[in-house]
């Protein structure tokens, strides 16, 4: 049985997807085994998916990314829509906003109003161009109308060190992301980017406590098969992979990869993965923002 990571290995989505694959393998007695096949942001492994045969044999990893892509790129060697049927939207990643300690923001208000009253004085990191973080930061600067410039980088760890040296002092991305600079008091956690407060930091607010409802947004990780894939077969690993997220060793080992449990249904992932990639769509769109 393969599951295909489309991305490189050693990251939060390939970790996770080696731990579901053991415990797969584990409960129905046959082998589960990762297949990384990275490229254009997880285009090529998705479309090599999108090519297998339905019969139960492949499944796909698929991250956030999957939302984003059908607007940020002008082609896709796959139908999003047509190619694949939902099996689960396993765990989340939440998301935030933090600051260098020395910028004078103790809340995500006094950041917003800090940037209004110095208009094409800050910056922002992400991890990239098109990831969750970098849309963030478009939607709370297109609602807000501010004039704050966005600096990608190759990743989240040079985003975050950019922001820990000064010399972006803001910074969007995953909680993971920033988890070892948060601890060490090196970055300023101002507002989590879910609707609910992450378990991963209870004490800062949700943005909609911060009175922004309209900025949010998690990072995720699901799984997905070939299109015509039998129902049971479906039914079968969604119910599978929501025993495992509540395994008392997993639900110990998810907070530290910095990810909170899901298991949705496959239609709740259906209608997640509809919603979410209207909503970027109109973020991208609106932004100008294009794969290089």
């Amino acid at each position: 049985m393969r599951i295909i990571v489309p991305f490189q290995p050693g990251g939060s989505t390939d970790i996770f997807a080696r731990l579901a694959a053991q415990k797969l393998t584990e409960h129905f007695g046959k082998q589960f085994y990762i297949e990384n096949v990275a490229g254009a942001t997880g285009n090529v492994g998705t479309a090599q998916a999108a090519r297998s045969a339905p019969d139960g044999y492949t499944l796909l990893i698929a991250f956030s990314s999957y939302v984003v892509n059908p607007t940020l790129f002008a082609k896709l060697p796959f139908d999003p829509d047509k190619d694949f049927a939902p099996v689960t939207l396993a765990v989340s990643a939440p998301n935030l906003v933090s600051v260098n300690p020395t910028l004078p923001a103790r809340n995500l208000q006094e950041l917003v109003a800090l940037i209004k009253s110095n208009p094409g004085k800050y910056s922002y990191t992400s991890g990239g161009l098109g990831t969750q973080g970098h849309l963030l930061g478009e939607m709370l600067r297109l609602s807000q109308g501010l004039d704050i410039v966005h600096v990608p980088f190759n990743g989240a760890a040079p985003a975050i060190a950019s922001t820990v040296a000064g010399h972006t002092p803001i910074t969007w991305g995953t909680i993971a992301s920033a988890a070892q600079a948060l601890e060490a008091g090196q970055l300023r956690p101002l507002a989590v980017a879910s609707k609910t407060r992450s378990q991963l930091l209870a004490d800062v607010p949700t943005t909609a406590e911060a009175g922004y409802p309209q900025i949010e947004g998690d990072s995720w990780i699901g799984l997905l098969a070939p299109a015509g894939t039998p129902n049971e077969i479906i039914a079968a690993v969604q119910g599978e992979i929501a025993r495992i997220v509540a395994m008392p060793d997993v639900k110990q080992r998810l907070p530290v990869l910095g990810l909170e449990a899901v298991a949705s249904t496959p239609e709740e992932f259906a209608t997640r993965i509809k919603l979410e990639t209207q909503t970027w769509g109109k973020v991208i769109r609106a932004a100008h923002i294009k794969a290089e």
